[in-house]
Order: structure tokens, then C-alpha cells, then sequence
């Protein structure tokens, strides 16, 4: 499978909450499948969408094609609005 969301599970913050269900949302209304990676399983899961993003301090949601960085939330709702899905997800 191509398109990997790193999300969580666990979190106090219902500011990503709300984001990932809204990228989750999306993507299956575009049917396009994903793989969800829960990084609140182990902090290795979390250091890894860290290193592969290139910021130490990402939150999720993160979105990967295999293992290319495509972006976090702003970028992914900018290219929503954008209509550049294909393009942000490596998908073009």
C-alpha cells in the first residue's frame, strides 16, 4: 500500500483530533486507500514519522507515499483546496 497517515490514538489535543479524522474523511471519500500507523503504540513509531518528516517536534497527522514525505495537515488541506491531491500525495 502506498499512502501511510501516521496518527494517534492517545491525545489530549482535540486540535488533532479533529485534524485527522478530517484528513481520514477526505481521503476516503476519494477513495483512496491508506494504511494507518498509530504512533501512540511506541515512541519508536513516533521518532520514525519524526526522522522521515525531517522535524523533530511533528505531531500528527503525517502522510507518507511508501516512504516519501508528502506533508501534515496545512500542506494536506492546502492541496485540498488547491485540487492537487495527486501531486501532494506522489500520486501524479
Amino acid at each position: 500500500m502506498g499512502i501511510k497517515l501516521y496518527y494517534t490514538t492517545v491525545t489530549a489535543s482535540r486540535t488533532v483530533k479533529s485534524q485527522q479524522a478530517e484528513v481520514m474523511r477526505i481521503l476516503e471519500s476519494k477513495s483512496i486507500l491508506y494504511e494507518l500507523i498509530d504512533i501512540s503504540v511506541g515512541g519508536e513509531l513516533r521518532d520514525e514519522m519524526r526522522s522521515k518528516s525531517g522535524n523533530p517536534s511533528a505531531v500528527p497527522p503525517q502522510l507518507f507515499n511508501e516512504d516519501q514525505y508528502c506533508g501534515d495537515y496545512e500542506m494536506f488541506s492546502d492541496a485540498v483546496e488547491d485540487d492537487t491531491m495527486d501531486q501532494f500525495l506522489k500520486m501524479a
